[in-house]
Parts: C-alpha cells; structure tokens; sequence
C-alpha cells in the first residue's frame, strides 16, 4: 500500500482530467456529425420539417436514391465475388507468389477512384490510346461504354474487393487448423471441407467485408462523378455535389437532408450485417495448428495463371492505356515512337502551378492528419483503456461514426461546423483547416483502433512497477507504452498518410481556389477537356503511391506480422 499511495492524488487528478481530455476529441470526431444532424431537422428554423419534406419528395431525390443503391450494391455483390474468391484461395491453400498477389490486389484500393475510372476509360471507348495502338478501337463516334450503370457497377466493385478481402482473410486465420485437418482426415475433398466446413464458419466474415463495401461504395464520388454525370446518370453524391455547386439561399438545409439521407441507408446497412451476423457467430479460438494449405494438386498453376491474368487486366491494362494517353501530342492522336512525348508531364509537374501546388496541399494534409493523430491517439488509447468512464466508454462507441458515414456526408457536416466559429466572425470555409478538420475526422479512428488494440494487450503491472519507484505518467509512456505500442501507430499512421493523401469523397466539397488537392485537380481537368494532362498527372500520382507502399514493403519486417495490411 505505501508504495502506491504516493500516486494516488496523480491517478485522481488523471480521473479529473479525463473528460477534458476527450472533450476535445469528441468536437474534432462527432462535433459535425451532429451539427449536421441539426441543420437536417431545421434547428435554426425551430424545428421544421419544410427542407426534409422538400427534398424527399422531389423526383430526383428518389432517383438518385435507386441509382445510388443499385450501383452501390451491385459493385458489392462484385467486390465479394473478387475479394472473396482471392482471400480464400490466398489464406487457405498452396499457392506460391502469394505476397505479390496481395500487394498487386491492393494498389486498386490506394489508388483514388477518379483516376481508376479515368485508367478505365482510357481503356475503352473509340478514343482509347491503347486501343488505337493495337487496331481494335471502335469507330469515333461510338459511346463510352464505361458511361453508365454497369461501368460504375464494375468499377465500385474492383475499387473494393480489397475490402472484403482483408477483412475475409483476417476471419480465415481464426478458423482453427486443426478443424480443418479433422474434416480432411475424415476423407472430404478441399471442395467438401471449403462448402462445409470453411464457408460456413467464415461467414460472418465475408459479410462484415461486405458490409464495408458497401457502405464505401455508397459515398464512393469519384467513380460516379467520372463515368455517371457524362451519361446523366446521378447517384446522391453527386447530386450533392451538383446542388452545392448550384449554390441558392436554402443550399445547405437541403444537401444536409440529403447527407442524412446517405448517412442513413449507409446505418441501416450496417445494422442489417451486424443483425445477420449475431445470428451467425461462431466461439472460434484462433489456430491451433500449422496454417492451412490445402493442396491444389494439378489445378495449381491454372489458378495461378488466372489470378494473374486478373490482376494483369483490372490493374497493369488501365494503367497501361492511362501511361499511353499520357504520352501522345493532343487527345484523340495514335501514339507511335515518333510522336511520343512527355510534354504532358512536364508540362503537368513542372509548368502548371495549380497541380504543383495541388501535389504540396496533399502532401502537408496527409503528412499533418497522420501527425496529428499520432499525437493524440497515443495518449488517448492509454487513459481510454487505463481509465475507462462512462464518458470514454460512450466515445469509443461512437467514434467510428465519421468513417463509416460517406465522405460526402462529413463533408456537408463539416461546411456546416466551420462555416461559422462559435463566438467567433472567423470561418474555415474556403481554406485548407477545414480539409484538414474533416481529414481529422475522418480518419480519426484509422489511427485509434490499432493503438487502442495494441495497449489493451500490454500488462499493466509494467507500468504500476515503473509508478511504485516513481515514474511519473509521461515517463510512463514515454519508456514503456510508446515503444511497444509503436508498430501499431507506425501501421495506423501509414494507413492514414496513403489514404489521405489521394483523397476525392470528402475534399471535393471543401477546396477553393488555392486550396486544391491532388484528386480534385484530376477531376477538373477531366471535366474540361484536358483529358492528356489529367492522365500524365494520374500516372504520378500512381507512381507515387506505387513508390511508398514499396518502401513500406521493404521495412515490413521491422513490423509485427499483419501490422502492413498488404503483408501477407
């Protein structure tokens, strides 16, 4: 007792300090999911119902509503079709070149959806580089075919399939090997022990998995934005998108119904899956025994020789057709030996001061969120797992609310938020503080989760010996909880910087003149015209996400194993 008794007043005054320590937290992460939740319902009107009865009963609310669920879920269906079928044959059996397989799966997921769809039409349709070059594009004058329904559909669907797979593969390690090994003893095929054994206890992964793609593909705006809005096509991001463009005096009671509208079926969806799974868990204990590998005998090469051949037609195609777009004179012309240029890209990354100024706000938002975050993510996992109230406890479960939200929604909130600083004539509107406050936000629980799961299996009785000979709190962390809670904050930190840092969703409603991101320059010069220097800045881009997640590769075994998503 007299050792600790000295510590006492500390962890009181801790206990004290907690709530205005999370105080802060809770603005930065739910403050505009619930002004947002406000303006829906007409607070500033005395509660009206006159904007949510306006904007529910126009016909293309209803419209946008249908396109949104049908796309949304039929690149679902896809995405557990892809990301189901790599994850089960990568965790459960002898395939070789598996870490390659994972990372090339991967690059779809990092790459910002405006530039997969700008690949892809690169790719397709009478104006194709790629196709010119080997004599199949179809006559000018032909339609995009990638313009409509079924080409938002295919690309939703390749853009998440990584997804559910890692969410499936981290559900196929829990199942137990030595099960397994029963089923295969008791003389079943790796068909029977997959329909029987694995598949059903694996479930509930797969539909966790979808659930994330789904809920990701509704507020997905780039795709849609891309290949939706040439063919009139509007799901409700981008009629958001369109109606705060259009501006008017009732703008923004009105998009915020619309968010809400999203934000809603996006829950609803998420509650259906949570649903189905409570009614599907199983009490598995993890593996018991060596991996699984179930052999593929003669089929082996044939299935790896097709899931190659996959990844060379939704990944190096588009890309390749993106890289020749870049390198001709003007759009439309034939690429040769002879005309080939790189005029695109110095013109892009050299001349053009708006995509070099574009490149440094990406880079400084993504490099400060996962600062940020890192900073008070650390602290914050500790006093939520070491001094859990009611309050931090209330917090952890609301805290992934901005995430699992679309990006377009939490965009509406934050317009809403800093329109106006409370107390305050200053707004964040129209700078880069209000991206970097929805970045925040957004990606707020990104850095949280595996901090807060790392600290949870650390045993406290380190930190109470360190307290009984007097270290003080920040010690405390700073030589015992921060170097063995690092892998997990250097992994959420770099999930953080890669997602950032070629973000559409959520920056597309926030940039002004000056303010522009590497997503949103892409999109605008699409949308005018420029469609060669779009593709020469997409290619850097690319090439820059390619660059990082190798480097990370290289340092993933100074990581834990799964720390590095793609690690396999």
């Amino acid at each position: 007792m007299s050792l600790h008794a000295p510590h006492a007043p500390n962890s009181r005054s801790l206990d004290r300090l907690l709530p205005l320590l999370l105080l802060p937290v809770a603005l930065i992460a739910l403050g505009p999911v619930a002004r947002l939740l406000l303006e829906g319902i007409g607070f500033g009107d005395g509660f009206t119902t006159r904007h949510l009865t306006t904007v529910l009963t126009r016909p293309s609310t209803g419209s946008a509503l249908t396109h949104s669920l049908v796309t949304a879920g039929g690149g679902t269906v896809l995405s557990i079709l892809i990301g189901g079928a790599f994850a089960y044959l990568v965790a459960l059996t002898d395939l070789r070149g598996k870490g390659g397989l994972v990372f090339c799966l991967m690059v779809p997921m990092m790459i910002p959806p405006q530039i997969t769809a700008l690949a892809w039409m690169q790719m397709a349709g009478p104006s194709s580089t790629l196709l010119k070059i080997l004599g199949l594009a179809p006559p000018l004058g032909s339609p995009q075919p990638l313009h409509s329904p079924g080409g938002i559909i295919l690309l939703l669907g390749i853009q998440h399939a990584s997804l559910v797979f890692l969410t499936l593969r981290a559900g196929l390690r829990m199942i137990p090997a030595d099960l397994v090994e029963a089923a295969r003893m008791s003389g079943a095929g790796p068909l029977r022990v997959w329909t029987q054994t694995v598949l059903p206890l694996s479930l509930p992964a797969l539909i966790a998995g979808g659930a994330m793609a789904f809920v990701t593909a509704l507020g997905n705006f780039g795709i849609p934005a891309m290949l939706g809005i040439p063919a009139g096509y509007a799901t409700l991001p981008t009629l958001i998108y369109q109606r705060l463009v259009g501006m008017g005096p009732s703008v923004l009671p009105e998009v915020a119904v619309l968010a809400l509208l999203i934000g809603g079926v996006a829950i609803l969806g998420v509650l259906v899956s949570r649903s189905v799974l409570t009614r599907r868990r199983f009490g598995l204990v993890g593996l018991s025994g060596t991996p699984l590998a179930l052999s593929l005998g003669a089929a082996r090469r044939p299935v790896e020789i097709t899931l190659w051949a996959f990844i060379f037609v939704i990944l190096a195609l588009p890309l390749l057709a993106l890289l020749a777009t870049s390198l001709i004179p003007a759009y439309g012309v034939t690429l040769t030996f002879g005309n080939a240029t790189f005029d695109a890209w110095r013109e892009v990354l050299v001349t053009q001061p708006v995509t070099r100024r574009a490149y440094g706000n990406s880079l400084m938002l993504a490099t400060s969120a996962a600062a940020v975050l890192l900073a008070l993510c650390l602290p914050l996992a500790w006093l939520m797992e070491r001094r859990a109230s009611r309050f931090s406890r209330l917090l952890d479960a609301l805290i992934d609310l901005p995430y699992a939200l679309p990006g377009v929604v939490l965009s509406i909130a934050c317009i809403l938020t800093f329109l106006n600083l409370p107390f305050t004539d200053l707004t964040l509107y129209g700078t880069i503080w209000i991206i970097l406050m929805a970045y925040l936000a957004r990606f707020f629980v990104v850095m949280l989760r595996p901090i807060q799961a790392s600290i949870a299996q650390l045993d406290p009785a380190m930190e109470e010996a360190a307290a009984s000979v007097g270290a003080r709190v920040g010690r405390r962390l700073r030589d015992i909880v921060l170097p063995l809670a690092a892998p997990s904050a250097a992994a959420g930190a770099i999930l953080v910087f890669l997602t950032a840092v070629n973000e559409l969703t959520v920056s597309a409603l926030l940039w002004s003149s000056g303010t522009e991101t590497l997503g949103v320059v892409i999109y605008n010069l699409e949308d005018s015209g420029d469609t060669v220097m779009a593709s020469a800045l997409a290619m850097s881009i690319v090439l820059l996400i390619v660059v990082l997640m190798g480097l990370v590769q290289a340092g993933a075994h100074r990581f834990p194993k799964g720390v590095i998503p793609w690690q396999s």
